[in-house]
C-alpha cells in the first residue's frame, strides 16, 4: 500500500523534533527515524494499529511509539498518516476527520 504523509503530520513531527533537539539533537534524529520507520511498516501491515478510541471507526487507526500516537486512515489503496501527537494531548477529532 502507498503511504502518504499529510502536511499536518509532517508539521507535527518537525515541531516535536525541533523541541527535542533543543537539548538532545541526536535524540531528536533517532526519534524522527523511529517515527518514520514505524509508519513505513504500515505499508505491509496496514491494520496493525489499534482503532483510535476517540473515533471508534476501523478506518482510523493509530500506532503508539513511546509517548506518541501516529494516527492514520486506511483507504482502498493507500494509508494516510494524519497526525503525530503526544499521548497526553487532546485529539481534536475534527482535525483528522476533515
Amino acid at each position: 500500500m502507498k503511504l502518504i504523509w499529510s502536511p499536518l503530520a509532517i508539521e507535527r513531527v518537525s515541531e516535536t523534533a525541533e523541541y527535542i533537539a533543543r537539548d538532545k539533537p541526536t535524540a531528536a534524529e533517532k526519534w524522527v527515524n523511529k517515527i518514520f520507520n514505524l509508519a513505513e511498516r504500515l505499508s505491509e501491515f496496514p491494520e496493525s494499529g489499534r482503532v483510535v478510541p476517540e473515533i471508534n471507526n476501523k478506518m482510523f487507526r493509530e500506532i503508539i511509539s513511546g509517548n506518541y500516537r501516529i494516527i492514520y486512515k486506511l483507504e482502498k489503496s493507500k494509508i494516510l498518516i494524519l497526525t503525530v501527537r503526544h499521548g497526553k494531548q487532546i485529539l481534536p477529532v475534527e482535525e483528522i476527520k476533515a
